[in-house]
């Protein structure tokens, strides 16, 4: 089954010179027109705040604290556009989905994806399966070649091969820095060498242990307090067994008394035998407090020998610690730092080794890459031919030349897009022969190959904007663009902003955008037309004024288009 993506409404508020609009747009072709610097650029740049475009405070209509914009798309069940909403825990409404941009006075932003705070970085992911913009400065980029490099991997879709091109190149670039390092660094570490010597050896002389400056300080504290020990450890000891009225003598003496009572009264035998029990508990307790007192020795030297290893232990944690298991911890660190240092040739070997197959590995991959890129090349090349024919360039031909550069994360290849607009020139660069005519309906072609096979499938795809390709062309060339427009909208919903009568007639839907002045306030308009209004707009395109030749020839644009 299909999945159907286009927009469905924009709402705008306190956007630029916006007060607040509402706008429903249709599968199909819809255009934009009006007067220039009527706003309708507008339209577009809001959608772009969708699709995570930069945002600007510039862009809240002054007076107001903040400005919002917001879009109902129709997502279907996209699988795709699913794997990104999902772990968000946004939900779909009826396979519609709602995107919001809350832009501040104060230059902060907010995003949300249905009716739930997202990031930016999410809606552009998003966008990519939702719409796509070109506008003007897209025409920009086809004067720049790492833009065409971009233009060619979007054609031929390099994929796991470009993705491991990068991580190699990663790899191959991250053994050379750690050579680097290591031949700057090398005679610091030979200095150093001898300092984490000495550390090492220091430290290995005392040997300290995790947990052995906590056992001494108990053991220090018994032997500081020997005799009050010997003292209160004897006196407890005589108290419960050793006289005449030691608590065990005492409880002997009551459990017999109690087993005479038992002869007379059983009741009581529960008693006795709990007597009993305490009894045998407090002479365990006597013997072991007698123990105690055997293994109690009060030898100075001992007292001696614990304070000494105090003292190293305290020593230590000075300059390494401050705990003992950071000096353990550091003695482990500095010990194969200089076992690093001592090996220093053999981890050159090893980086030099690293490098080298890394160098090998991406060099195979590069060369992977720019095999793919030549044969896609070749079809980019006669599917742009194709297109520009059927935008009135009949003759133009269109080539693209890979060279190499210099290693880079995208491969080994430079590339450069070259035309011939008329019969008998070679190809040049677009930035020297290319008019602006030429290189609008340069651009438009390269976005409908790169597309691919999206514009060719039947059913609403995606949302396409187009602000003013037909920027520098008129005549049958418009025409020709507003044809391949129709074509493109047959399969995606369009958007294109035009200045251009030959282009609008085509449009399945026509909105017309205005300047008005409201309670000393300029704003922004956009009516949908319909019937005669939209004659009378198009006539307006035509000579800038609405005369009955021009009403003519509206009807006879909008006739042509509806034909296709």
């Amino acid at each position: 089954m299909l999945t159907v993506r286009m927009l469905v409404e924009l709402m705008m508020e306190n956007y630029a010179v916006i007060d607040r609009l509402r706008l429903r747009f249709h599968a199909g072709f819809n255009v934009l027109s009006g007067e220039t610097g009527s706003g309708k650029s507008i339209v577009v740049g809001a959608l772009g705040l969708l699709f995570g475009g930069r945002a600007s405070p510039d862009l809240v209509r002054s007076g107001f604290d903040r400005a919002r914009i917001s879009g109902i798309f129709e997502v279907g069940e996209s699988p795709a556009v699913r794997a990104l909403l999902d772990p968000a825990g946004i939900l779909l409404e009826d396979s519609e989905l709602l995107v919001e941009r809350e832009i501040l006075a104060n230059g902060k932003t907010r995003a949300f994806a249905g009716s739930r705070p997202v990031t930016v970085s999410l809606l552009k992911d998003l966008a990519g399966h939702l719409g796509d913009i070109h506008g003007q400065h897209d025409q920009q980029r086809l004067f720049d070649n790492k833009q065409q490099l971009e233009m060619l991997d979007e054609f031929a879709r390099p994929g796991d091969c470009a993705a491991e091109t990068a991580r190699l190149f990663a790899d191959w670039t991250s053994a050379r820095a750690a050579l680097e390092l290591l031949d700057r660094t090398g005679q610091e570490r030979l200095r150093l060498a001898d300092l984490w010597s000495y550390q090492v050896r220091e430290i290995e002389a005392v040997a300290p242990q995790s947990g052995e400056d906590s056992r001494l300080d108990q053991q220090r504290r018994l032997l500081q307090n020997l005799t009050r020990i010997e003292e209160n450890a004897s006196a407890a000891y005589e108290s419960l067994y050793d006289s005449p009225q030691s608590a065990v003598s005492q409880l002997r003496l009551a459990r017999k008394r109690l087993e005479e009572l038992c002869r007379i009264d059983p009741a009581l035998e529960p008693l006795c035998e709990s007597l009993a029990a305490a009894e045998a508990h407090t002479g365990d307790a006597a013997h072991t407090l007698r123990d105690y007192l055997g293994r109690l020795e009060g030898d100075p030297a001992q007292l001696d020998e614990v304070e000494s290893r105090l003292a190293a232990l305290e020593k230590l944690k000075r300059k390494y610690g401050p705990s003992l298991e950071d000096v353990v911890r550091f003695h482990e660190t500095t010990r194969a730092q200089l076992e690093t240092a001592e090996n220093t040739g053999a981890h050159r070997e090893a980086l030099q080794a690293r490098a080298a197959a890394a160098a090998s590995a991406y060099t195979e991959a590069a060369h992977r890459l720019s095999a793919l890129r030549q044969q896609a090349a070749g079809k980019l090349e006669k599917s742009v031919e194709s297109e520009l024919a059927s935008l009135a360039m009949e003759r133009a031909r269109f080539r693209i030349v890979i060279s190499s550069c210099a290693w880079t994360a995208g491969g080994c290849d430079e590339v450069r897009f070259l035309l011939s607009a008329n019969a008998g020139e070679e190809p040049k660069p677009l930035d020297r022969i290319a008019s602006g005519g030429e290189l609008s309906r340069v651009a438009l072609a390269l976005k409908t190959c790169v597309l691919g096979p999206a514009v060719i499938r039947k059913g609403p795809q995606l949302t396409l904007v187009f602000d003013e390709v037909d920027a520098g062309i008129g005549g049958r060339a418009a025409e020709m663009v507003g044809r391949r427009l129709k074509h493109i909208a047959s399969a995606n919903q369009v958007l294109c902003v035009t200045h251009l009568a030959q282009i609008a007639g085509f449009a399945d839907h026509h909105y017309s955008v205005e300047k008005r002045e409201a309670k000393g306030r300029t704003i922004a308009a956009v009516e949908e037309l319909e019937g005669d209004a939209r004659t009378r707009e198009i006539g307006r395109m035509l000579s800038g004024q609405i005369t009955p030749e021009a009403l003519r020839h509206a009807e006879q644009l909008i006739k042509l288009g509806a034909a296709g």
